[in-house]
């Protein structure tokens, strides 16, 4: 898998990084990100090249974790090319047949889509730090964007039931979040989501679906690594995955992933 070297571009950027907070992903663990400065007004071409160099858009703010002791946080992408569904993800694309796909800007978005992501946050994510729900989270997350960024919107005859927020680059599309109607698990609308777009940016003639960061110690992040050949940003460069992995397998590679030192240091240098 050949490794990528960014752009001068992005050394003529300026960059800052947070103290150290609660990792959202694992539990009793510490994070630190990296942040682009918010006075860049970046397009999509600088965004690409800060994707392949694994951050990420979140409403107005591009970052990337820079953690101490671990490198858990792996950007992972498809190369829709060569995806091919597995047995699940066969059944949840024969199961929606009957929805219709939209395309919207994201600036373009109504109190429908905001009722929707309300309901999926508070009747889905009612343990996580997006509970509970307003308008104004919704705004700043998904509907405020640096760059180009879109809705693709599944509709059951006049209903919504799901949406997902993309952002456009110049080798595919990123999966920023997707929301859906929690009355509707038996569709399996967060494999579909992404199953159709995938389809979406073959249909563009692009290369990838970037699925933000796959974290291999968090159970509930594990779903991505489904979505086969799945290449990863390992230490600069972008390797791939065959197949899925076991969870034994998940669960030593993050072991790999984890820097540790010997017990004695943990007092003095882990706080």
């Amino acid at each position: 898998m050949k490794s990528y070297q960014p752009k001068s571009l992005l050394n003529d950027l300026q960059y800052y990084i947070t103290p150290p907070h609660d990792c959202s992903y694992l539990e009793n663990k510490s994070a630190r990100m990296v942040f682009l400065d918010p006075i860049h007004r970046i397009d999509v071409v600088t965004l690409s090249e800060l994707s392949r160099v694994g951050f990420r858009r979140s409403g107005d703010f591009v970052y990337r974790p820079e953690c101490h002791l671990c490198r858990q946080c792996l950007s992972c992408r498809v190369p829709v090319a060569e995806f091919q569904m597995n047995s699940r993800q066969k059944k949840a694309w024969k199961r929606n047949q009957d929805l219709t796909m939209r395309i919207l800007p994201t600036l373009q978005a109504t109190q429908q889509h905001y009722e929707l992501y309300e309901r999926y946050i508070n009747e889905r994510h009612a343990d996580g730090d997006m509970y509970p729900a307003n308008y104004d989270q919704f705004e700043k997350f998904l509907v405020q964007s640096c760059s180009e960024s879109f809705f693709i919107e599944l509709w059951k005859d006049q209903k919504l039931i799901s949406v997902s927020t993309c952002d456009v680059m110049d080798d595919g599309l990123s999966a920023v979040y997707t929301f859906f109607d929690p009355d509707e698990q038996r569709r399996s609308l967060g494999v579909f989501a992404i199953l159709k777009q995938i389809e979406y940016v073959r249909s563009l003639n692009l290369d990838y679906l970037y699925l933000g960061y796959w974290v291999p110690h968090s159970v509930k992040m594990n779903y991505k690594s489904q979505y086969t050949p799945l290449e990863l940003l390992l230490d600069g460069q972008w390797r791939r995955l065959n197949r899925p992995l076991s969870d034994h397998e998940i669960h030593q590679l993050g072991n790999s992933l984890m820097t540790t030192l010997p017990s004695e240091w943990n007092n003095l240098i882990i706080k």
